[in-house]
């Protein structure tokens, strides 16, 4: 039987602080990772989470190998056969949900470095990245957009990561990568949006909270550095395709 998202949540945590107890920093990103962060219910968020999406370390990727099925998982042994060095999939036993596990980087429609990011947060991995991680998504839907606004909602934009979304880190990021930069642009402006129209879920004073840490980002990508490659990519803007095709995982 599937979890329920109580049990989803509790095997989450069950996880991260089992590996924790074997030296394997295994951190939670995606939606309930979102979930993780959010400070109070509110009904634009409540959604199922049907899937468990981590990253581990890369250079802990064999212990990580060795400590999965120890913790109730059965390997896809032909998926992560051809791509374990960069993500692998798994199986709870029992519940047979779904552990999509990232080694290292979380790469989709644009690559987002976490290899020495993963101590930031005991859980999750930095409100940061894990912005980006849903910032990143061209054809976003809108579950994955109301994650992103439930970010801006619930966490304060700062210049580090003390349970904040660190605008220092998303500059650094997105002045390494035009695409990236792009992706992110277009997609605050899609939060924006949805935040500002006239039947939108959210009450004035989250409104004003939402867009207030949308213009947050924005200055931060108007005075962040801006290579000389960044410059020529962005005079080509997107006539030229600026991220990367995700193909569906199949079970």
């Amino acid at each position: 039987m599937p979890f329920t998202q109580p049990e989803l949540i509790a095997e989450l945590q069950r996880l991260v602080q089992t590996a924790e107890a074997k030296n394997i920093r295994l951190r939670a990103i995606g939606g309930l990772a979102v979930r993780a962060h959010q400070k109070e219910e509110h009904p634009a968020f409540q959604r199922d989470y049907p899937d468990l999406d981590l990253v581990v370390a890369r250079k802990q990727r064999r212990a990580f190998e060795s400590f999965m099925p120890q913790a109730g998982y059965t390997p896809n042994k032909q998926f992560n056969l051809l791509n374990g060095a960069q993500r692998q999939i798994y199986f709870e036993n029992r519940a047979q949900t779904k552990a999509d596990i990232f080694i290292g980087d979380f790469e989709m429609c644009h690559k987002i470095p976490l290899e020495e990011r993963l101590a930031a947060h005991p859980l999750t991995v930095p409100l940061a990245e894990l912005f980006l991680s849903k910032a990143q998504i061209v054809e976003i839907n809108r579950k994955d957009l109301l994650d992103l606004i439930s970010l801006l909602l619930f966490n304060e934009t700062a210049e580090n990561d003390d349970s904040k979304i660190n605008l220092t880190q998303i500059a650094q990021l997105c002045s390494a990568d035009w695409g990236l930069y792009k992706t992110a642009s277009i997609n605050l402006d899609r939060a924006a949006a949805l935040t500002s129209q006239a039947d939108s879920p959210f009450e004035p004073r989250h409104r004003e909270r939402i867009l207030a840490r949308v213009d947050s980002i924005r200055r931060a990508f108007e005075t962040m550095p801006k290579p000389f490659a960044w410059q020529l990519r962005d005079r080509v803007g997107t006539r030229l395709r600026w991220y990367e095709e995700v193909e569906e995982v199949q079970r």
